[in-house]
């Protein structure tokens, strides 16, 4: 059976820096994966060719068999590639309405038709992505004065706007109180896998990755270097050695890509 996504031997280098190293992986429908590892491991140029921002030097990206890589951002999104960032990016000026009624046009071609407002236009089908968010009630308020963590639900509605069947997700709690950190991944499993969507996050809060992925992958100077569940990959002495060791001794990770 064909994976959603299925990365073989990609490798991207910046002059004389190997960024990522011949790195392959898949992430099925409905599973939830990490990409771990320490500042300058390289997850996001890993991240960036597969949504299309980066052309890989070698290896390729497929989405249920299509190839990707190589290929514009906007082929991989229509592929069904959404993302989130690590800061939130809706219009500040909009209501959370009016940025998935944006979002919307945009996933049905009609973004460059539009004139003024975004008016009544996917009205019903925004709210109910803001209900499937847990932000029921907040349509018509400004993204400007939004709590954070209610923007961090916002941009997942916005990146459900386009149905995609892979969610890449970049540090999704960054920012977040911890008590709002657990909150938001289970609302984001309980979508991937009503769905059968494919989640691929990086992520720096370990409490976060061991709880909440199916699958975990330790990148190390451009190379996976350890993936397995994650007790595997919590027991796996060379993930411990360059990543994990780390917090087990007290110090945190750095906070960098």
């Amino acid at each position: 059976m064909t994976p959603l996504l299925q990365v073989d031997g990609v490798s991207k280098a910046f002059g004389d820096f190997a960024a990522v190293v011949e790195a392959s992986f898949v992430v099925e429908a409905g599973e939830i994966v990490a990409l771990i590892g320490p500042n300058g491991a390289g997850k996001s140029t890993c991240f960036a060719m597969l949504d299309g921002q980066i052309r890989p030097d070698a290896g390729r990206v497929r989405m249920n068999g299509v190839v990707i890589s190589g290929r514009p951002p906007r082929f991989a999104w229509r592929q069904g590639v959404g993302r989130t960032f690590q800061i939130p990016a809706a219009f500040a000026s909009m209501s959370a309405a009016e940025n998935l009624q944006i979002a919307l046009l945009s996933q049905a071609g009609r973004l460059r038709r539009l004139w003024g407002d975004a008016g009544a236009a996917f009205r019903r089908e925004a709210e109910d992505l803001l209900d499937l968010v847990g932000m029921k009630g907040q349509a018509d308020g400004a993204a400007a004065e939004l709590a954070y963590g209610d923007l961090k639900r916002l941009e997942l509605a916005i990146a459900l706007a386009n149905r995609p069947s892979l969610l890449l997700m970049d540090e999704p709690t960054a920012g977040m109180a911890p008590s709002q950190r657990g909150a938001l991944m289970r609302l984001v499993a309980a979508i991937a896998r009503q769905r059968r969507i494919g989640v691929l996050f990086t992520e720096h809060d370990m409490d976060v990755v061991f709880e909440h992925a199916d699958r975990v992958m330790v990148l190390s100077r451009g190379r996976i270097v350890a993936a397995g569940d994650p007790q595997t990959v919590r027991n796996d002495p060379e993930a411990q050695a360059v990543y994990l060791g780390a917090r087990a001794h007290g110090a945190a990770p750095e906070a960098g890509r």
